[in-house]
Parts: structure tokens; C-alpha cells; sequence
């Protein structure tokens, strides 16, 4: 395999595919620690889609805050302490992993920190005990959890299912993610927020558990549903995937040794000038890229009016369009190359956030006025009824599609451009840039917001970091399509 250098149809550089993808790459079956790795995802992605982006946080913003553009400044304040916390601490974890020994321990104790902290979110009732201090403390707290845990649980990948099993039970985690969310906001839509909405035979007549939407219970009852998936869906990761063995070597010790190997990936990646820019590059639109997701349904309730009723369709769409993201990145990357995929992501991206900031209930596109007073409605259904909404999903669509593929076309370019023989290096620096800039976009969203006091000011924000990537993604050599 290693003698065959196909031509990069974007640089004059021959490349390779490195040894391990191929390696990765087998007709494995799944075992049952791979499928048991997968379920755990599964159940741990809920937070992000039902906490994170489109119920508890909008809530927070839009009501326990009580002023959506305030809102907005004040969680974006929450992330930038996130993203410190994660930048300085993070990258040591994952390199100091392998020398730790045994996964399963510490994944146990932050699983076993998360479900509380999320759980006590349900207690975050309008009026009641908990200030906003108390919640973002149990936020924050549980995000960074949220990333300790990744780290753990990807070190876990090829001993539950294996190289050549890994690839598939990566692909099924993700397919789990994206399903048990969609399920969780469907039942939430049937169950709590469809309830006296509507006259449907299979809808309740009210909210089930006698939940009551005055209190925002409909809302707040997300937080006991994520932490009880997060629960359930890492039982069967702790009875039945397989456990790197002991290591002998003290806890500081293993710090101190993974401190030094992060040093050493370093020293290696920096001899590579093309991977270095497009790392650095990186760190910019990958940076944008989640602060879109992160900020879109806190952007929504306050821009667009939506409650949580919408908030809950939006989820739904948006998860199944994502799914087509990673289908079209695997197209775009074999017709085009990776860093020309990455290009039109991040473009469009781009184009699609500007559009997006010149819609609101009255007005398309910032030119055209809207009244709905006036206007007759698109159809007669509970959410989505004017022209504006649509026009607004339909970004929301594109922006969905394209951040999905950008995750893809990103790692596919990593291996284009790098030499196979130091792949592992390349990847642990690569997982260092999508958190090196972490508390960046918080850090621009914010100051946005409080200078022009909208929330269109803080998005305004993220199309800047979008452009300092795709600007310094040109000056990276290769990545063009293959030509046998």
C-alpha cells in the first residue's frame, strides 16, 4: 500500500493514505463492546441538542434571564470560562491518557458528576431558589464534564471494537447521537408541548405527568430527560467494553509524562509548514462553526419569537438535515478534494449567517418588510406559519448540512497533507486546535452583543472568525482531488 503514490490534483506533492486509515478501514463485524461504545453516545449527545442548543439554554435566555439579547450575553460569558477551563486542561488529559491506565474509573466518576448536575437544571423554575449564579455553576460545570468525558471515551474506540470494527462503531455512535435526540424532541413536542396546542386524535389533551407550561415545566423537564438517557445509555459501556489494562504509574507521574508528550507532538507538527496553516486555520472556522450551533436556538427565541413548541421542530429538522451534511462531505471530498469542500462549507456558511441576520418576523432579508397582520399565513398548522419562519429554517437547513460536512472534510484533509508515518501525532494536535480557540468565539459573541445591544451584533461576530479561516485555509498546499 505504501508504494502507491496517486498524484494530488491540487499541489504537485504526491500523497498517501496513511497505513492506519486503511487499517481502520476493514469489513469487521460489530462486536458487542463496539455496539456498547456506540450506545454510550448515543445516550450522552441528548445534552448537547436538549440542554445546549435548542430547549434549556433558549429558556434560560429568553426567560429566567428575561431579556434574549441580555440572555445571549450572559451565556456566551458561561462559554468563555468553558473554553478557558477546557484549553488548560483538555489537551493534558487526552495526552497523559494512554499513560493513566484503566478508561473505565475515570469515565465512571464523570458520568457519575454529570447526571446530578444535569438533573438539578429540572429545579431552575422562574421565581424559584436557584439564582442564575447556581445554574450556570451546574452548567458549566456539567459542559466541561461533557468534555472530559469525550476524551475518555474516544481513548476507549479501538479497544471496544477493535481496528478494523472502529470506523463502524464511530459511524453508529454518531447514527445514535443524531437518533436518540430527534426522539427525545419528538417525545417532549408529544408528550409536554403539543398538549392544548392542538386538536390531534394521537396528541394529549394535556401535558403528561400533569407537567404544567405555566411554570415552564414543559422546558425544564428536558434537563431529568438528559441526564436519565446519559444514565442509561452508559450501562452497558461499563459491563461490557474492555478496559486498558493497569499502568503502574503514579497520577501525577501520568500528567507529568503526557505534559512532555504533548511537547514532543508539537515539535514534530511544527516542521510541517502545510499542516501547521491549515491547523491554525482551523482553529478559526471550526471555532465559528460551533459557535453557530451553539448560539442558534438562543439566537431563535429571541430574534424570531419563537417558543418552545417551535424551538422543538427546529431540533427535529435540523438533526435529520445534519445527517445529509455528512453524506454530501463524502461526495464533495472524492469530486472536488477536502480543501475545496472546506472552501464552499465555509462559504456558504458564511453567506447563510448574513442572510440569516437580515430576517425577523418583520422583514426578509433586510430589505423587504413583513406583516403577518396582513399577510396571509403558508398553512394553518401550530409553528411555522409565515413566510419569515421559513425563510429562517431554510438557512438554518443549509448551515446544518454544511457545519455537519465541514467535520468530515476536516479530518479527511488532515490525511492528505500530512505524512502517514506521524498520523498519530498530527491527529493529537488536531484534536488540540478544535479547543485552542474555545473561548474565542464566547469572547467575540459577547463583546458583540454588549457593544450594539442585539444579538445580530454578536453573530455578526462569528462571520469574522468564518473569514480568517477560509483566508488562511488558501494558503495551504494540496488537498485537491485524487487522480489515479
Amino acid at each position: 500500500m505504501t508504494d502507491v503514490k496517486p498524484l494530488d490534483a491540487d499541489g504537485p506533492a504526491a500523497v498517501i493514505e496513511p497505513p492506519m486509515i486503511a487499517q481502520v478501514g476493514g469489513d469487521a463485524g460489530l462486536n458487542r463492546g463496539g455496539l456498547a461504545w456506540a450506545l454510550h453516545q448515543g445516550g450522552r449527545d441528548p445534552f448537547v441538542i436538549l440542554i445546549t442548543i435548542y430547549i434549556f439554554m433558549p429558556y434560560v435566555a429568553s426567560v429566567l434571564v428575561g431579556d434574549p439579547v441580555r440572555g445571549q450575553a450572559v451565556i456566551s460569558s458561561w462559554d468563555q470560562i468553558i473554553g478557558w477551563i477546557v484549553v488548560l486542561t483538555a489537551p493534558f488529559l487526552g495526552a497523559s491518557i494512554d499513560k493513566l491506565g484503566p478508561r473505565k474509573p475515570w469515565l465512571g466518576l464523570v458520568v457519575g458528576l454529570m447526571v446530578p448536575l444535569i438533573a438539578a437544571l429540572w429545579f431552575a423554575a422562574p421565581g424559584g431558589w436557584m439564582t442564575l449564579s447556581i445554574i450556570a455553576m451546574l452548567y458549566i460545570g456539567a459542559r466541561l464534564l461533557f468534555v472530559y468525558g469525550e476524551v475518555l471515551h474516544n481513548a476507549m474506540l479501538v479497544r471496544a471494537a477493535g481496528l478494523e470494527g472502529a470506523h463502524k462503531a464511530s459511524g453508529l455512535a454518531l447514527a445514535l447521537g443524531n437518533l436518540f435526540s430527534v426522539i427525545a424532541l419528538a417525545f417532549t413536542a408529544w408528550a409536554f408541548a403539543l398538549p392544548g396546542q392542538v386538536d390531534w386524535g394521537f396528541v394529549p389533551k394535556t401535558p403528561l405527568f400533569g407537567l404544567d407550561p405555566a411554570a415552564h415545566e414543559p422546558e425544564r423537564v428536558v434537563a431529568l430527560m438528559a441526564a436519565g438517557l446519559l444514565l442509561v445509555g452508559s450501562i452497558p459501556l461499563f459491563l461490557f467494553t474492555p478496559d486498558a489494562p493497569r499502568t503502574g504509574v503514579p497520577m501525577l507521574r501520568a500528567w507529568a509524562d503526557g505534559a512532555a508528550e504533548l511537547w514532543r507532538m508539537l515539535k514534530t507538527v511544527r516542521r510541517y509548514k502545510d499542516a501547521v496553516t491549515y491547523l491554525f486555520s482551523r482553529m478559526f472556522f471550526v471555532d465559528g462553526m460551533n459557535a453557530v450551533l451553539i448560539y442558534a436556538g438562543v439566537y431563535a427565541v429571541g430574534v424570531m419569537k419563537w417558543g418552545p413548541l417551535e424551538m422543538l421542530a427546529y431540533g427535529i429538522l435540523l438533526s435529520i438535515f445534519a445527517v445529509i451534511g455528512g453524506l454530501l462531505a463524502r461526495w464533495m471530498d472524492g469530486a472536488l478534494g477536502p480543501k475545496w469542500a472546506l472552501r464552499i462549507q465555509i462559504s456558504v456558511t458564511a453567506v447563510c449567517l448574513s442572510l440569516m441576520l437580515g430576517i425577523a418576523p418583520d422583514r426578509l432579508f433586510y430589505l423587504w418588510p413583513y406583516d403577518a397582520a396582513t399577510s396571509a399565513p403558508l398553512w394553518n398548522g401550530p409553528v411555522f406559519r409565515h413566510l419569515p419562519d421559513w425563510a429562517f429554517i431554510g438557512i438554518g437547513f443549509l448551515n446544518a448540512i454544511f457545519i455537519c460536512g465541514q467535520y468530515a472534510s476536516s479530518r479527511t484533509l488532515l490525511t492528505r497533507i500530512t505524512p502517514p508515518e506521524q498520523t498519530g501525532a498530527f491527529f493529537g494536535v488536531y484534536a488540540l486546535s478544535g479547543v485552542a480557540t474555545m473561548w474565542l468565539a464566547p469572547t467575540l459573541v459577547n463583546l458583540g452583543t454588549n457593544v450594539t445591544k442585539t444579538q445580530q451584533g454578536g453573530f455578526a461576530m462569528i462571520i469574522v472568525l468564518l473569514l480568517i479561516g477560509l483566508v488562511l485555509l488558501g494558503f495551504v498546499k494540496g488537498g485537491g482531488r485524487r487522480i489515479a
